[in-house]
């Protein structure tokens, strides 16, 4: 290396080797200070950075060798193992600062990206000369063991997070918006740590790196970012204007005055100075706009600190107020006009009371009246379920659900359904014994209030808890049936209620005996519903069923799931293809009866200009297909 200037115990000949040595015990040291993985790729994040610890013994044995001609002929290693090393830094780098939300979106390319770093490393650690460095036996087994781990961690399923990828394709679906999706938000938001206003900050400076960095590249990726991106800052009531603004655009013109503002004064939320600041249960003070913002956006954290909140209340800071106005009126500096506050709450609190009170009314007429403006209400605003809630009105709503008259259930399904929208509330509801009740007019009630309850056994299914309890009770069957003979918002409401439930593996056995491969089936071939991303991603989850699987090979889906993949929609062809990747590797009978459908060529074009997931299950497939004895040669071309 021209200019280097070595230790005086090493030749000029190793110099560079040695430099080269130190840099890869450089990366794996940089690596290794990384934390805050995404949620999606954090234990395999986790998992690589402690197997690349296990090369430090190995370098720090090679740094020490005095065997100057043996390090010249381990350049090569050296070298590959330089390559893989950065491969790995700038993998961990992403997962570590990326968007949160694109390598959700791209978690099966991300993993590929893994398989490639693990592959790079094996190759380069396999020609090195551990007897001629002097390398410890210890430290070569260890190597020897990384390698092993590496190469089982290669040779594991590419399994997707489901939940994830059915919450993803509801949210980005174009089917109507409806009250319970903000569930499925909620949810979403929860899974990828995008929940409060800090992260949600922290994630759009990632996106606006990431489209400055990737430009056109996966347009579809980056513009589906961008989409649930705006939900989450809706749902979070960050109001900027768009997200590739400048990061500074909004607060140009007052980031200067600012920086001379005491930082008590400013709101942690907005970082301007506080007109009407109040005081929340955790003792944190909020301009009253943006918590009010926050709160009403389904919210019952502290945004500074995290921590519940045990009431909703807030308190003025008369005494903040005060210094504010001096500090104001001593550096003449003039507070930003808001519109005053104007108290309604109490009233508001008391107008739900007395609703609440009508629902027991004797009067057909008051009741109805009443459960009409609660369902209102309770969709409206998320304060007000709370205050619904805490009123007592959902052991009535329960009981109205047996009430003979068809509206008045199906004001009563709906108002329990936007409640559920709460978390607190969905325990609260089921612990009402509401789940029964809800069942009971899936199967018996009108279309309407049909389509809701499933919307409701959706919502409350967001727990593990009532995914069990609806399943204990019998609510799947009901559902099946709703898929099989429903309306279309009906027979959507149950594919995704049927999909969460089915994430409970005891919940799979119950929808494979109440029917549901045929009922799919049958969805798959009425292109009219346009339902076809729904049953297949429900078929690739009762596809790793033993059951499941028993039950489509005795059905007409392979020759279905082979005219899909020629014929579908990209994104058809793409969840295609991953139902018949699951099916094939459990049995070559699948994989025959697809290649006697004439699925090879087709696949083979998809490996090569289906959108990315497809590319990698097709290209899969056609391996495992490579691997399969007893498959005539003459199927595979």
């Amino acid at each position: 290396m021209e200019g280097y200037k070595g230790n005086d115990s090493i030749s000029s000949t190793g110099a560079y080797e040695t430099e080269l040595v130190g840099e890869l015990m450089q990366v794996i040291e940089t690596v290794g200070s990384y934390s805050g993985f995404r949620r999606t790729q954090r234990k395999e994040c986790l998992n690589l950075v402690r197997r690349l610890k296990l090369l430090m013994p190995l370098l720090e044995e090679i740094i020490e060798t005095d065997k100057v001609s043996v390090l010249n002929e381990a350049f090569d290693c050296l070298d590959g193992l330089n390559k893989a090393l950065l491969g790995a830094k700038r993998l961990l780098k992403d997962c570590c600062y990326g968007s949160k939300i694109y390598l959700a979106l791209e978690s099966e390319a991300v993993m590929s990206r893994f398989h490639g770093v693990y592959d790079k490393l094996n190759q380069a650690l396999d020609g090195i000369p551990y007897q001629e460095l002097g390398i410890s036996v210890e430290v070569k087994e260890q190597v020897e063991l990384m390698r092993m781990q590496l190469k089982r961690a290669k040779k594991r399923t590419d399994t997707q997070d489901m939940e994830l990828a059915m919450d993803m394709m509801v949210v980005f679906s174009q089917r109507d918006d409806r009250n319970a999706d903000s569930a499925i938000l909620e949810r979403l938001a929860i899974k990828l740590e995008l929940h409060s206003i800090v992260d949600l900050k922290a994630e759009t400076v990632a996106v606006r790196k990431l489209v400055k960095k990737r430009g056109s590249h996966n347009a579809e990726g980056i513009q589906h970012t961008l989409q649930l991106l705006d939900k989450f800052r809706k749902i979070a009531g960050v109001n900027e204007n768009n997200v590739l603004d400048t990061p500074i655009s909004l607060k140009s013109l007052q980031r200067c005055q600012s920086l001379l503002i005491p930082h008590e004064f400013l709101c942690p939320i907005t970082l301007e100075i506080m007109t009407d600041p109040v005081i929340v249960a955790t003792g944190q003070t909020y301009e009253r706009e943006s918590i009010e913002k926050w709160l009403n956006s389904n919210h019952r954290t502290c945004p500074k600190t995290g921590q519940t909140l045990d009431h909703l209340s807030l308190a003025p800071n008369y005494a903040l107020r005060n210094l504010i106005l001096q500090w104001c009126e001593k550096n003449d500096y003039e507070l930003p006009k808001k519109h005053s506050h104007g108290g309604s709450g109490g009233s508001l609190v008391k107008e739900i009371s007395s609703l609440i009170h009508n629902l027991t009314s004797c009067q057909p007429d008051v009741s109805r009246e009443a459960i009409v403006k609660i369902r209102m209400l309770s969709k409206e605003n998320p304060d007000n379920r709370i205050v619904i809630a805490n009123n007592g009105a959902i052991p009535i709503l329960v009981k109205l659900l047996f009430y003979p008259d068809s509206q008045i259930q199906e004001h009563a399904v709906t108002s329990l359904l936007n409640l559920s929208i709460d978390e607190a509330n969905k325990r609260l509801i089921a612990r009402e014994g509401a789940i029964p009740a809800i069942i009971e007019v899936l199967q018996n009630g009108m279309d309407a209030a049909r389509e809701n309850s499933a919307a409701s056994l959706f919502s409350l299914s967001v727990l593990d808890e009532n995914k069990v309890l609806v399943g204990s009770l019998n609510g799947i069957p009901p559902l099946v049936d709703l898929l099989q003979n429903g309306t279309i918002r009906g027979k959507k409401d149950a594919a995704t209620a049927l999909f969460n439930l089915s994430l409970n593996q005891a919940n799979k056995t119950r929808a494979i005996k109440a029917g549901i491969v045929p009922a799919l089936l049958r969805l798959l071939e009425d292109k009219n519903l346009d339902m076809i991303d729904e049953a297949l991603s429900i078929l690739l989850l009762l596809a790793s069923h033993p059951a499941g699987r028993n039950e489509m090979g005795s059905m007409s889906l392979i020759k279905t799931l082979v005219e899909i993949i020629k014929n579908g929609s990209p994104k058809n062809k793409e969840c295609g293809t991953a139902v018949l990747l699951e099916l094939g590797v459990n049995s070559s009978s699948f994989t025959l009866a697809a290649l006697q459908y004439g699925v090879y060529e087709d696949l083979v074009e998809l490996g090569r200009c289906g959108t990315s997931r497809a590319q990698r299950k097709a290209n899969s497939l056609l391996q495992h297909m490579s691997k399969c004895e007893h498959i005539p040669f003459n199927l595979m071309k």
